[in-house]
C-alpha cells in the first residue's frame, strides 16, 4: 500500500487504463499545459501526446457530443468537464443521447464513456461553480452515477468505470482532492453498485456519500466518546443503487440518518428514505429517519454564508441525537 491524495488516485487510474487499453483517451478544456483547474492531469501530456490528451475549444456541448460519437465507434473516452455546474449546456448530449442510445438501437450500439467533473462547494467559487448535481444525473435512465469518497475508491471506482460499457458520471467533490489515503500498489479495481461500510456501529446510522463521508466518521468518533456507536455506510454508487446495503444497516441499528451536501429538497436522500420505507426494513425503525442536506438556496460566494448553508459536523450530530 502507498499513500497519496485523492487526485493522484484519479490521475494514476486514467494513466494506467490508457496504457492498457489505446482505445482510451482524455478530452477536456485546460486537461493538457495547465493539468486541468484542479491539478489532476498533471504529466499526461508529456506521456500520452496531444493525439490521446484533446483540448477541444471552449464548447461542452461540442466535445461532450464528440465524446459520444467517438464512444459509439469503438474508443473509450474520459470526458472531463470542468465543473459539474457545466452539464447544463451540454444536458442533451448526455441525457438524450449517451444515456438512452444502448436502448433505441436495440443493444446494437453502446457509450462507453466516463463523464469525470468537480463537484460540490466549499471552495468559494459561487452559485455557478458549487452545485451538486447528482440526482439529475441519477433521474435519467442508461446513467451510472459514481461518487468516490476516498483515494481507494476513487481509483477503484474510475478504472472499473473507464472499462463499464455504460456511460458513466463520475463526480469528484473538490473539496477532497487533497486529502489522502491509502491505495494498493498492484491493479484492482471496485464494482459500481456496491457500497463500504466505512465504520460498524450499532445505535444508528448515517447513510452518505463523498464529502460528507469524512464528516459523518468525525462525528461518529465524537459521539463514540459518549458510547454512542454509530455506523457510517458510503454508497459509492448512487446509479446502480446499493439497497440491500440500505437496508441491512437499518434493520441492524434501527435509527437512520441520512446526509448529503446537495440541497435537501429534491435530493437523493429522498431515495434513500423511501428504499427503506419500500422495504421490511421500515418495521425495525424506533425513530423517523432524519435528513440531512444544503439549503434549499443558490450557494453564496461570502464564506461564511456558503459555510452555513452546507451541512456541517454539528448539523450531523444534531440528527443523530434528534433520531436517538
Amino acid at each position: 500500500m502507498k499513500e497519496i491524495t485523492y487526485k493522484d488516485a484519479i490521475r494514476e487510474a486514467m494513466c494506467e487504463e490508457m496504457r492498457r487499453d489505446e482505445s482510451v483517451y482524455f478530452m477536456g478544456e485546460d486537461i493538457g499545459a495547465y493539468c486541468g483547474a484542479f491539478g489532476v492531469s498533471k504529466g499526461m501530456l508529456e506521456e500520452f501526446g496531444p493525439e490521446r490528451i484533446l483540448e477541444p475549444p471552449i464548447s461542452e456541448t461540442a466535445f461532450v457530443g464528440a465524446g459520444v460519437g467517438s464512444a459509439i465507434t469503438g474508443m473509450r473516452p474520459i470526458v472531463e468537464l470542468m465543473f459539474s455546474d457545466f452539464m447544463a449546456v451540454c444536458y442533451d448530449q448526455i441525457m438524450n443521447q449517451a444515456a438512452k442510445m444502448h436502448f433505441m438501437f436495440a443493444g446494437k450500439v453502446s457509450v462507453p464513456m466516463v463523464i469525470r467533473t468537480a463537484s460540490g462547494g466549499g471552495t468559494g467559487a459561487a452559485a455557478q461553480h458549487s452545485q451538486s448535481l447528482e440526482q439529475m444525473y441519477c433521474h435519467v435512465p442508461g446513467l451510472k452515477v459514481v461518487v468516490p469518497s476516498t483515494a481507494y475508491d476513487a481509483k477503484g471506482l474510475l478504472k472499473a468505470s473507464i472499462r463499464d460499457n455504460n456511460t458513466v458520471v463520475f463526480l469528484e467533490q473538490k473539496r477532497l482532492y487533497k486529502t489522502k489515503g491509502l491505495v494498493p500498489e498492484e491493479d484492482y479495481t471496485i464494482p459500481l453498485g456496491v457500497a463500504d461500510v466505512k465504520r460498524e456501529g450499532k445505535d444508528v446510522s448515517i447513510i452518505t456519500y463523498g464529502r460528507m463521508v469524512q464528516m459523518s466518521l468525525q462525528v461518529a468518533e465524537k459521539l463514540e466518546k459518549e458510547g454512542i456507536s454509530v455506523e457510517v455506510v458510503d454508497l459509492r454508487t448512487l446509479s446502480p443503487l446499493d439497497t440491500e446495503a440500505i437496508i441491512a444497516t437499518a434493520k441492524k441499528t434501527h435509527r437512520v440518518v441520512v446526509v448529503h451536501e446537495a440541497v435537501q429538497f429534491g435530493g437523493f436522500g429522498g431515495e434513500v428514505v423511501s428504499t427503506i420505507a419500500d422495504s421490511e426494513a421500515f418495521y425495525y425503525l424506533d425513530a423517523p429517519i432524519k435528513r440531512v442536506g444544503a439549503l434549499y438556496c443558490p450557494v453564496p460566494f461570502n464564506p461564511i454564508l456558503e459555510a452555513n448553508t452546507f451541512p456541517t459536523p454539528e448539523k450531523i450530530e444534531a440528527a443523530v441525537r434528534e433520531t436517538l
